[in-house]
């Protein structure tokens, strides 16, 4: 056995695990995991199911990855798990694979700082560089955009999407969709405003958090109808198309437009 994994690690055959890769003690790895170069696996985890985990991913002490999906319809279908690169994914997280009735794959991207006890459930989809902090709760088929961040014992409804830059607060009800760039929090949810200091920590200029605080106004501070908002965002785009907010807006105009939850307001 590799040096790489330690003597008390039960790996059943047909596990495609990287010999730059270190599995601890007690680990337990299933026959259709593939683990990438350079990812650690902690003491006792779980990885099973048809499971692919990319490389340099660190993986701490009690994980389960890749365990069937908690769906009364699921009957065994070899459905999956993927997890992208350099995630951080702590103590007691629970992730899931999908189900035949989505796309039958959960799906978890690159860059993720993940804390402990968080469970993503089947047929999620989280994009990149996202934070989600102890005990986030993702109920099947939720999707949270880049670098969203979900605050602890936080749970988010099964269907609803988390857009691109938005913040959940602590111990969030998450039942609607929450647009992208907004901060959000409660029970009921609430939208508290635009994530202005997300938003300048990832580089965006005055002009674009301007131009997005606009947007905003439109949709939460002139008492005006979803779909009037929806037009008036559709006009500042059509005034300067080209402009250095123009893509950050049709993000935000596109994302409202197409929910089918209907968005936190």
């Amino acid at each position: 056995m590799s040096l790489s994994i330690h003597p008390t690690a039960v790996i059943a055959a047909g596990a495609d695990i990287d010999s730059s890769a270190t599995v601890g003690p007690y680990a337990v790895i299933g026959p259709h995991v593939r683990i990438g170069a350079r990812t650690s696996v902690g003491a006792h985890c779980v990885i099973e199911g048809h499971t692919s985990i990319g490389p340099d991913n660190r993986i701490f002490q009690f994980a389960s990855l890749g365990a069937a999906p908690q769906d009364k319809k699921y009957a065994g279908e070899p459905t999956r798990l993927v997890i992208g690169a350099r995630n951080t994914i702590r103590e007691f997280c629970t992730f899931n694979t999908g189900t035949v009735q989505d796309a039958g794959v959960t799906t978890v991207g690159d860059d993720n700082w993940i804390m402990a006890y968080v469970h993503i459930a089947h047929d999620c989809v989280v994009g990149h560089q996202t934070i989600l902090a102890n005990n986030a709760t993702l109920a099947g088929h939720v999707h949270i955009g880049d670098y969203a961040i979900i605050g602890g014992l936080t749970g988010i409804h099964q269907f609803c999407h988390v857009g691109a830059h938005a913040m959940a607060g602590f111990a969030s009800h998450v039942s609607q969709d929450v647009p992208p760039f907004m901060m959000v929090d409660g029970n009921p949810l609430a939208v508290r405003g635009l994530n202005s200091e997300g938003l300048r920590r990832r580089g965006f200029s005055q002009a674009r958090v301007a131009a997005l605080k606009q947007a905003y106004r439109l949709l939460y501070r002139q008492g005006l109808t979803l779909e009037a908002a929806l037009a008036a965002m559709g006009e500042l785009i059509a005034a300067d198309p080209n402009g250095i907010a123009a893509a950050d807006l049709q993000r935000l105009h596109s994302f409202v437009a197409a929910s089918q939850r209907g968005i936190a307001r």
